[in-house]
């Protein structure tokens, strides 16, 4: 069995947790509803404010999932309670954020701004035009659409412009030696 998989996943009254004859957990909380699909060796079982996963059988694939299903489990009760978030930051000489209904406007150096959709249940705010937050109740999709900001214009290790997560350290190589 899974070390991590064994621990319970305790929620408290504010959030809503159905296993579903599908192998499906639904997590309903203040701030939106999660459905984790879990595959067939692993099932979930609801024992008052706590939600108990076991392994079907003795497999390496349904020990791994064990753990994996109890982590999403977990993410998802904090999800639709806290939320989570991403930071982001823009340098660069022009480099701007700029929110506009469902679509983020970023101007990062190329010939035309940069328009990046919205996705269903994400939040982008901007602080200040070069720093910008990812908030949502999922957190594989907020890391994936901070990856996907990050990813228009990665941080160069020469000058350090681009698209880097709040706090990020880029290692910086040095330029050309002048002439001997």
């Amino acid at each position: 069995m899974s070390r991590i998989g064994k621990a319970p996943v305790i929620f408290d009254n504010t959030v809503q947790v159905s296993v579903s004859p599908a192998n499906e957990v639904v997590v309903k909380g203040a701030k939106s509803s999660l459905t984790i699909g879990m595959k067939p060796n692993v099932s979930a079982k609801i024992d008052g404010n706590k939600v108990v996963l076991t392994p079907n059988d003795d497999t390496k694939e349904s020990r791994a999932m064990h753990g994996l299903y109890r982590a999403l489990i977990q993410n998802a009760v904090t999800g639709v309670t806290k939320g989570f978030s991403r930071g982001l930051e823009l340098q660069g000489v022009g480099y701007r954020a700029n929110v506009a209904g469902k679509k983020l406007e970023l101007s990062l150096g190329f010939s035309h701004p940069v328009i990046f959709d919205i996705p269903e249940g994400i939040e982008i705010k901007v602080e200040k035009q070069t720093s910008l937050t990812v908030n949502g109740p999922s957190k594989e999709l907020v890391g994936q659409v901070a990856a996907k900001i990050r990813s228009f214009r990665p941080p160069e290790p020469y000058l350090g412009k681009g698209v880097r997560y709040a706090g990020e350290q880029i290692r910086r190589k040095a330029g050309k030696s002048a002439g001997k």
